[in-house]
């Protein structure tokens, strides 16, 4: 999908909900807050509630309709919105303390490229949180996006996983009103030297 049509789909109706994946806030939630990367933010839900619990966070993502409904919501002015398609987008390295992937899914090599930068862009001891439909989840799973090409796997997060001290690298199970989904979980930490 291109920004015009997230622009369409988040000038219809709200998307998700204003609360973060629970998973994200199961893992989020001990963290000491600093400074945070939420990449493809949709309305930014993580990014407000990492805000609301101290955190600076930039939220990026290429619908700006999408970033305008997170803009608009009671810890909005907090956050710093950046529409920009995330492939290009940069930010300093060793600058962060946690970057979200939430949800974006990318043709491999894309994938590969852009979290090998973001892992880039966290501090020694800064963590990586990548959840997103797993490639099983066609086959076995409900919702997300049936183009394999574009879903994640443990295999496919390999090369980003051997960058990191990894807590977790998993297919992880999510229940919805629809059934059961499957996802793949990325946790980790940037070691102090790599």
């Amino acid at each position: 999908m291109q920004a015009e049509d997230w622009d369409a789909r988040y000038a219809e109706k709200a998307q998700w909900s204003a609360e973060p994946n629970a998973l994200v806030a199961e893992l989020c939630a001990d963290l000491e807050p600093g400074v945070a990367v939420d990449l493809a933010a949709g309305e930014g839900r993580h990014a407000l509630w990492l805000v609301a619990r101290g955190w600076e966070v930039t939220a990026v993502d290429f619908a700006a309709v999408g970033l305008d409904r997170g803009r608009d919501t009671e810890h909005g002015a907090a956050v710093t919105w950046a529409v920009d398609d995330v492939t290009n987008w940069s930010t300093a390295p060793g600058s962060c303390d946690l970057v979200l992937v939430v949800y974006l899914h990318l043709p491999e090599a894309g994938m590969t490229a852009l979290l090998t930068r973001a892992v880039d862009w966290l501090r020694p001891g800064g963590r990586l949180l990548l959840l997103g439909h797993d490639v099983d989840n066609v086959a076995h799973g409900v919702g997300g996006p049936q183009d394999t090409t574009i879903l994640h796997s443990v295999d496919r997060l390999a090369p980003v996983a051997a960058l990191l001290d990894v807590d977790r690298c998993e297919q992880v199970r999510r229940e919805t009103p629809a059934g059961t989904a499957l996802d793949t979980l990325l946790w980790g930490t940037r070691p102090v030297s790599r």
